[in-house]
């Protein structure tokens, strides 16, 4: 992936909310683990949401939610 679609990429993931649900409006990095877990047992939903869900668990995993609240922080949408 080219480096700015990469940037792109990580800028909406940081500014995207749970769009319905419990937890509707809270950022998607800020999901309980627990929660995504579940997902991806059930399936991630179709679509961008889906996608972005993924690289949120993916991110948790690697313990760099850190660098998603800095983004959010420095580059407010």
């Amino acid at each position: 992936m080219p480096q700015d679609l990469q940037k792109e990429a990580l800028m909406e993931l940081a500014h995207y909310r749970m769009p319905f649900g419990k937890y509707q409006d809270r950022y998607l990095t800020e999901l309980p683990e627990y929660y995504l877990i579940w997902f991806r047992q059930k399936g991630f939903p179709a679509g961008k949401l889906g996608t972005l869900l993924a690289a949120t668990m993916e991110i948790k995993e690697n313990g760099l939610e850190d660098m998603i609240r800095r983004i959010r922080k420095e580059f407010p949408k």
